[in-house]
C-alpha cells in the first residue's frame, strides 16, 4: 500500500502542483517570519549587549524619593557621587549620562530619522581625553557650548562633514552647532536606524536635565573585580532613592525586552499566515476529494483484491504525507529566502538593521515541517475516511456513492446551529462593557456554521446570477449547472475566498468608523485653528508658546501642560491652560457647571473620572502638586472628555509655581482670520522653520489620523493578500481537476457543435460565478462582523459611527471578480485545446 500511495502521487504530479503550492506558501510565510524575527532580535539584542561593555555597575534614579511614591522632588545623580563612585575599592572609572529627544535637520531643513529614536547625550572623556564608548572617525569631540558630533551613520544621511553648521531641536527652538566630530558607535538605537548628537556634559546637563545633574552613573570595574563584588560596594554610598544595577543585567533586561518587542511582531506575523494555512486546508481537502472520487474503480479494486478500510485510509494519508513533506521543505527554503529579504528591505528603506547572521534556529526547521506535514495530513484525514468506506461493488460500475440526503440533513442542521449560536453571541456581545472574548468565539462559530452550510447556500445565491449568464447562451447556462453540480465542492472552493475577503472587509469597515470618530473628536472639540507640537509629541519648551503668542494675527494661544500630583491615595495628572484663553480654543459639552473663568483654584474635570471618583460641581479636592506642596482645588464644571481633552484642566498660573521645569505638550493658537497659508507660514516661520515642530490645523489632524489608519489597512492587505493568492490557487486547483473529470462530458459537447470558444467561456463563467460567490458571503460576513466590532468601539469612543466603505466593497468585490477571471485562464485553456475523440473515449 504504500509502494501503491508513492506511485499515485508521481502519477497525478500535475494535480497535486497547486496543493503542493498553497501549503507552501503558508509554511514559508510561517518560517520566513520565525526567521526574520530570530535574526532581527539576535542582531538587536547582540548590539545591545556591546553597549554595555564599558559599563559593569549603573547607579539609577529609582523614581520618587518618597516611600509612598508621591509627588516631589526626585533624587540626584550629581557631581559629588560620580566622584565618590569613581573612588570606590574595585572601581576602574565612572562616567555620568544625560541623554533625551534632539531632532537633526539634513542640509533641506528635514528632520533625519522617524524622530523616535533620534537622541541627544554627553561626550565624556576619560584621563586620556577620550569617551571609549565614541571612538572618533573624524575630527574632535564636543568642547563648548555650540559645538555637536554625530553619528557616522546620520552624518552620512544628512550629508554632514566636519565643520558644517547643523541645526538641532531639543525641546522646540532650533539651536546651530558647528559639526566638530563624527564617531562609531555599537549604540542598539543607532544601529537600529536612528540617530546620536554628542554635547559636552555640561552642555548636555543644561538641556536635558539640570545643570551638575546626570541620570546614569556608569561605573566600569577594575581589573579582578566582577560586578557583583563592584555592586556590593556601590550599594554602601547609594543615596535614597537610587539603585545599582550590573551590567550583566541591564543587558539582560534589554534583550529582555527586545525579545519581547519581537514577541509581538512575530504573533501579528504568525496570525496572518495562520489564516493563509487555514485557507490552505480547503485546498487540500478538496483536492483529495475530488482525486479520491476520480480513483473510484481503483480503490474499490484495491477493497475486491483483500485491502481493508484501514489500508486503504493510510494509503490516502501516505499520499497527503508525502505532498506535505515536500511542500514544507521547499516552503522553509522559501521562508529562508523571505527572512533575507525582509532584512535587506528594512536596510534599503532607512530602517537600518544591525549586521548579523541570519538565524536559522532548530525551533524555525521543526515547526516549518511540523506545520506542513501536520495541516496536510489533517485536511486529507476526511477524504481518507472517505475512501476507505467506498465499496468493493463499486469496482464493477465505477460509480460512488453520492452523498446522501441524511448526510446533508445533518451537515445543514449542525451548520445552522452553528451560525445561529455565532450570531447570538456576536449580538450579545454588542451589549456588554467588555465582550471581546464573547464576541471573537462568536464570530469564530459564525464562521465555522456559514462555511459548513456553505453547500444550501450555493444554489439560490448561484441561482440569482442565472438571467445574467442567459445572456451568454449555452455557456453560460453550462457554467451555472457545473457550479452547482457539486455543492461541497463548489462551498469549498468558495470559501477559501470567503474568509480572505471577510477579514479585508470587516477590517476596513472598523478602521473607516474609527478613523471618521476620532476625526469627528478631534475637530469638534476644538476651535483653535492650529495645534503645535513636537513631531515625537515629547515636551515643547515654554518659549515656543511665547513666540507663538507674539506673531501678529494670533488672537488666542494656550500651551497644555501636565503635572503629576497626589488626590487622596491616587496619582492624578493635572492639565495647565492658559485659563483666558483656553474657551476661545475648545468647545467642551458641560454635563455640570460651565467652563467659565479658569483661574485661582477653580478647575474643571471631565464626566468619566468625575463620576469614578464621585466628584460634583462645589467639590474641593486636597491636592498635592508636584513639588509636594499642597493645596486645595475646586470643581467648577463637568464636561464630556476625548481622546484629546480630557482630565482635570486648571489654569497655568496656579500650576507653573509648582514645576521646577515647566515643560508643554502642546499649544492651541487661534488666528484672526483662521486657517490659511499665510497664518500658518507666519507660525512655522516664527519657530525658526524648526524641522521638529508640527504646526496642524484641522485638516492636518484628519490627515494625520487617516495617514495612520491607511498605513495599517495596507498592511493588513498585504498581510491579507497570502490567503486571496492561496484562495486563487484553489480555485485553479478545482477547475483544473473538474476539467480533467468532465473530459467525456467536454468532448461530447464539442461533438455536438460547441466550439473551442464556448469551452473556454463555459469554464470562465463556472470559475466567475464560484469566486463572486465566495466575494458576497465574504463581504457579508466582514460588514456583520465590522458593525459589530464597531459596537464594542463606540463605548469608548463617544463619536464614533458606522460608516460604509461601499467604494472599497466594491473594490473587494471586483477584485473577487478578478480572482475567478485569472484561475480560469490555464484551466480553460486545457479543456479547449481536449481532442474530442479522445475526451469522448476517456474514462
Amino acid at each position: 500500500m504504500f509502494r501503491t500511495a508513492l506511485r499515485n502521487v508521481l502519477a497525478h504530479k500535475a494535480r497535486l502542483l497547486m496543493t503542493v503550492l498553497a501549503v507552501m506558501l503558508g509554511v514559508a510565510f510561517v518560517s520566513g517570519t520565525l526567521v526574520f524575527t530570530s535574526t532581527l532580535s539576535d542582531a538587536l539584542q547582540n548590539t545591545a549587549r556591546k553597549g554595555f561593555d564599558n559599563v559593569d555597575v549603573a547607579i539609577q534614579r529609582g523614581g520618587s524619593d518618597r516611600a509612598d511614591g508621591a509627588p516631589g522632588a526626585r533624587p540626584a545623580l550629581d557631581q559629588k557621587l560620580l566622584e565618590t563612585a569613581a573612588h570606590l575599592p574595585g572601581a576602574a572609572s565612572a562616567t555620568g549620562t544625560v541623554s533625551g529627544f534632539t531632532a537633526i535637520a539634513d542640509k533641506h531643513g528635514t528632520m533625519i530619522g522617524d524622530g523616535f529614536s533620534t537622541l541627544g547625550g554627553n561626550y565624556s572623556p576619560g584621563p586620556n581625553g577620550t569617551d571609549a564608548r565614541y571612538p572618533m572617525r573624524s575630527g574632535t569631540a564636543p568642547k563648548g557650548p555650540h559645538e555637536i558630533a554625530l553619528d557616522a551613520h546620520t552624518a552620512d544621511r544628512g550629508g554632514y562633514k566636519v565643520g558644517d553648521t547643523v541645526r538641532i531641536s531639543v525641546d522646540g527652538p532650533v539651536r546651530e552647532q558647528k559639526l566638530t566630530g563624527v564617531f562609531t558607535t555599537d549604540d542598539a538605537r543607532v544601529g537600529a536606524g536612528g540617530s546620536l548628537a554628542l554635547f559636552d556634559t555640561a552642555t548636555a546637563q543644561k538641556l536635558f536635565a539640570a545643570p551638575g545633574r546626570f541620570e546614569e552613573i556608569d561605573i566600569k570595574a577594575a581589573p579582578g573585580t566582577s560586578q557583583a563584588a563592584l555592586k556590593d560596594a556601590v550599594e554602601k554610598v547609594l543615596p535614597q532613592g537610587t539603585e545599582a544595577t550590573t551590567g550583566r543585567q541591564l543587558a539582560d533586561e534589554q534583550a529582555k525586552m527586545i525579545a519581547q518587542s519581537m514577541d509581538g511582531m512575530k504573533t501579528g506575523l504568525l496570525g496572518f499566515a495562520a489564516v493563509a494555512l487555514f485557507v490552505g486546508i480547503f485546498i487540500i481537502a478538496n483536492t483529495f476529494t475530488m482525486l479520491v472520487a476520480q480513483r473510484t474503480k481503483e480503490l474499490a479494486l484495491l477493497r475486491a483484491v483483500g485491502a481493508s478500510r484501514r489500508q486503504i485510509t493510510r494509503s490516502v494519508l501516505t499520499e497527503a504525507f508525502v505532498v506535505g513533506a515536500v511542500a514544507a521543505v521547499t516552503g522553509l527554503l522559501a521562508g529562508i529566502g523571505i527572512g533575507a529579504a525582509l532584512r535587506s528591505l528594512m536596510n534599503a528603506t532607512g530602517a537600518k538593521v544591525p549586521d548579523g547572521p541570519l538565524v536559522i534556529s532548530p525551533s524555525t526547521i521543526l515547526i516549518a515541517l511540523v506545520v506542513g506535514i501536520v495541516v496536510t495530513v489533517l485536511a486529507a484525514w476526511l477524504p481518507g475516511r472517505r475512501a476507505a468506506k467506498i465499496p468493493p461493488v463499486a469496482a464493477m460500475n465505477s460509480v460512488h456513492a453520492t452523498a446522501t440526503t441524511k448526510s446533508l440533513v445533518v451537515r445543514n442542521i449542525i451548520g445552522a446551529l452553528f451560525a445561529g449560536a455565532g450570531t447570538a453571541a456576536v449580538l450579545v456581545a454588542t451589549g456588554m462593557s467588555d465582550g471581546k472574548v464573547t464576541m471573537g468565539a462568536g464570530a469564530a462559530l459564525l464562521l465555522i456554521g456559514v462555511f459548513v452550510l456553505t453547500p444550501l447556500l450555493s444554489r439560490p445565491l448561484i441561482a440569482l446570477a442565472s438571467p445574467v449568464l442567459r445572456l451568454f447562451g449555452i455557456s453560460g447556462t453550462l457554467a451555472r449547472q457545473n457550479a452547482v453540480r457539486n455543492p461541497r465542492r463548489t462551498a469549498a472552493t468558495a470559501s477559501a475566498l470567503m474568509i480572505g475577503l471577510t477579514l479585508i472587509t470587516g477590517l476596513t469597515v472598523i478602521a473607516g468608523s474609527v478613523q471618521q470618530g476620532i476625526d469627528k473628536m478631534a475637530t469638534s472639540a476644538l476651535k483653535a485653528d492650529y495645534v503645535v507640537s513636537m513631531a515625537t509629541r515629547s515636551p515643547l519648551s515654554p518659549d515656543v508658546a511665547q513666540k507663538l503668542a507674539a506673531v501678529d494675527g494670533v488672537t488666542a494661544s494656550s500651551p497644555l501642560r501636565n503635572s503629576p500630583s497626589r488626590i487622596g491615595a491616587d496619582t492624578e495628572y493635572l492639565t495647565g491652560v492658559n485659563g483666558k484663553d483656553f474657551g476661545r480654543l475648545t468647545q467642551l459639552d458641560f454635563t455640570e457647571g460651565a467652563l467659565g473663568t479658569l483661574d485661582g483654584d477653580r478647575a474643571v474635570v471631565d464626566a468619566s473620572l468625575a463620576k469614578f471618583k464621585g466628584w460634583h460641581v462645589g467639590s474641593r479636592l486636597p491636592v498635592t502638586f508636584e513639588d509636594g506642596k499642597k493645596g486645595t482645588l475646586t470643581i467648577g464644571g463637568i464636561y464630556q472628555g476625548n481622546q484629546v481633552i480630557r482630565g482635570i484642566i486648571l489654569d497655568n498660573g496656579t500650576l507653573a509655581p509648582h514645576q521646577k521645569h515647566a515643560t508643554d505638550m502642546q499649544v492651541m493658537v487661534k488666528t484672526a482670520h483662521g486657517a490659511t497659508p499665510e497664518a500658518k507660514d507666519s507660525l512655522v516661520k516664527a519657530l525658526g522653520k524648526n524641522p521638529a515642530i508640527t504646526v496642524a490645523d484641522k485638516k492636518d489632524v484628519s490627515n494625520a489620523i487617516a495617514q495612520t489608519f491607511t498605513l495599517m489597512l495596507n498592511m493588513v492587505y498585504g498581510l491579507l493578500a497570502m490567503a486571496v493568492i492561496v484562495a486563487v490557487l484553489g480555485v485553479i486547483n478545482t477547475l483544473a481537476m473538474s476539467v480533467f473529470e468532465r473530459s467525456q462530458e467536454i468532448g461530447m459537447l464539442r461533438a455536438i457543435g460547441l466550439d473551442r470558444r464556448g469551452i473556454k467561456r463555459m469554464v470562465r463563467l463556472e470559475s466567475l460565478v464560484i469566486s463572486l460567490f465566495g466575494g458576497v458571503l465574504g463581504i457579508g460576513l466582514g460588514v456583520f462582523l465590522g458593525w459589530a466590532a464597531g459596537e464594542l468601539v463606540s463605548g469608548s469612543l463617544p463619536t464614533y459611527e458606522l460608516v460604509m466603505p461601499w467604494g472599497r466593497m466594491a473594490v473587494f468585490l471586483a477584485v473577487a471578480a478578478l480572482v475567478g477571471v485569472l484561475a480560469a485562464l490555464w484551466p480553460a485553456r486545457r479543456a479547449a485545446k481536449l481532442n474530442m475523440l479522445q475526451a469522448i473515449k476517456a474514462e
